[in-house]
């Protein structure tokens, strides 16, 4: 009987890239050969229902680019569409694992499922080791003098600067070489084998454009100009490394820093506080009585509101995947106070198209726009979409691209008058919160 050859996995899971990945270095120097490993997992594809979501094809298109890579050492990714139990079971059967390397990740089903993973492999005496690489500051690694955890934005983000230094901005990029990799020869199944079609999505390594972070205070609240990074999909897939983005920051502007401090808030609020993924942060707000009109969102979901920035914005998510940010506090702003409907209608609709959906930064967006989230926006601030229009669009370039209706002189009548939603919203978030202000 041939001995099992002995390995070390690395588990790509949100971190689909070679350089500058922490869990990856780690297997690298573990001194065994290491076999990467991808699992298209049947159990959270099953939320992916649209055959060419933009998404699951982002993530084959990586898989195909890096297997690609790797094949130049005599390598590959070994790829699974099963469940991760099963993935892990055909491993340990077919080598003998020293250790499964991996990054962590902090929502509370991967929480779970890495549990049930260490737990599998402990029984087996296989070490299972995790590192930080998906944010800087991890839940728990940013607390207050008392060591409760920050719920409001400013001061987390000061104590989040001033505890910043290069230790926490090391490249953890190592050297490939044959000697390194488990040889094989990696058959990766087609997007068709695991149940998807090809869409009009095309991956293009990420990279840092100073012609658009340089100005990026300037210019990011304006949807007709191409002056985002769009950089959000590449951190949700870790395509691109967060230490590099920051590094980059520091450097070129201040404003987008902060709003990569953003995105490590809304994530150790998450893992801090599961219970939001399902409820208001602030429990107070589970007494509105949200309006939920079905026929209301239907109109919403499928950019009919007659406020044309609503609806451009829902044309350009629906067609693109993507969304403009101050598009974002628009859209959301009108459907949980305009038309009174449950922020978690809202938030799973974006999770069905968002190509950057990330659960912490939507759901705390989706949050803050409500007013029922932490450093949330006040119940009586309720965006008015045709002065937002005016302000960050008054050439109507934004809009005219998605609602050609407007030029045509066949838009449609506003579902709701402005005024009277407003009055509307303010009394019935008022009649229940007067006691929490």
């Amino acid at each position: 009987m041939t001995a099992k050859e002995k390995i070390v996995v690395y588990w790509f899971r949100r971190d689909l890239r070679l350089k500058d990945n922490v869990g990856l270095a780690a297997a690298l120097q573990s001194g065994h050969k290491v076999l990467p490993i991808f699992i298209f997992d049947v159990n959270i594809l099953q939320a992916f229902t649209i055959k060419n979501d933009r998404r699951v094809d982002y993530i084959y298109q990586v898989i195909v680019e890096l297997n690609s890579y790797l094949k130049k050492y005599n390598s590959g990714i070994k790829v699974f569409h099963t469940t991760v139990e099963n993935a892990f079971e055909s491993l340990t059967n077919d080598y003998d694992v020293q250790g499964v390397y991996c990054n962590e990740d902090y929502e509370s089903k991967a929480l779970q499922r890495d549990k049930q993973v260490n737990d599998y492999l402990a029984i087996r005496h296989i070490p299972f080791y995790t590192f930080k690489d998906h944010v800087i500051f991890k839940g728990g690694e940013i607390l207050k003098n008392d060591n409760s955890p920050y719920q409001i934005y400013t001061p987390y983000s000061k104590q989040w600067r001033s505890k910043l230094n290069e230790d926490y901005l090391r490249d953890y990029t190592i050297k490939l070489t044959q000697d390194l990799l488990y040889p094989f020869t990696s058959i990766l199944p087609t997007l068709e084998d695991i149940g998807y079609e090809k869409s009009d999505f095309s991956f293009e390594i990420p990279s840092l454009e100073s012609s658009i972070i340089d100005d990026y205070n300037l210019n990011r609240d304006f949807p007709s100009k191409d002056a985002t990074t769009k950089l959000g999909i590449a951190l949700r897939f870790g395509t691109i490394s967060v230490r590099r983005c920051v590094k980059y920051a520091l450097e070129h502007n201040d404003v987008w820093l902060s709003e990569l401090i953003w995105r490590d808030f809304f994530s150790q609020i998450l893992y801090l506080f599961p219970f939001v993924e399902n409820r208001c942060f602030k429990e107070k707000y589970e007494a509105i009585p949200w309006r939920n009109n079905e026929e209301e969102f239907e109109l919403w979901c499928n950019a009919r509101t007659g406020y044309p920035i609503v609806d451009a914005g829902m044309r350009e998510l629906i067609s693109t995947g993507f969304m403009h940010n101050r598009v974002r506090m628009v859209v959301a702003s009108f459907l949980t106070k305009h038309l009174l409907i449950d922020w978690r209608w809202g938030e799973a609709f974006f999770a069905q198209y968002l190509l950057d959906y990330d659960l912490a930064s939507n759901n705390g967006n989706w949050q803050w726009a409500a007013g029922c989230g932490c450093d949330a926006a006040p119940y009586f601030r309720v965006f008015n979409p045709l002065e937002q229009a005016k302000k960050f669009d008054k050439d109507n370039e934004y809009i005219d691209k998605w609602l050609p209706e407007i030029r045509l002189g066949t838009y449609w009548e506003p579902i709701v008058e402005h005024k009277f939603a407003r009055e509307r919203a303010i009394a019935t978030y008022k009649k229940f919160l007067n006691d929490f202000y």
